[in-house]
């Protein structure tokens, strides 16, 4: 039987999870450029700190959204016999 949900060598779960990390650590990297931005008073610096973050954060909810879709095909190969 093959696994539906696998891409490549690692799974949805797996994937989901690095996603979290990397995006977790773009959103820590465009919170210290919108800081340092706000130290020097730069704006551009600023702006391009908070899009960091924001595309660190949409990258941790599609990274939650793998997991919880790996969960669901878990329990859906559970209950087939």
């Amino acid at each position: 039987m093959t696994d539906k949900k696998r891409t490549g060598d690692r799974d949805l779960n797996e994937d989901g999870l690095v996603n979290r990390i990397k995006g977790t650590a773009e959103e820590m990297k465009g919170r210290a450029r919108n800081a340092a931005g706000g130290l020097t008073s730069d704006t551009s610096q600023q702006a391009k700190g908070k899009a960091e973050e924001l595309k660190g954060k949409a990258r941790q909810a599609f990274g939650k959204a793998q997991q919880k879709v790996d969960d669901v095909l878990d329990r859906n190969d559970r209950k087939t016999p």
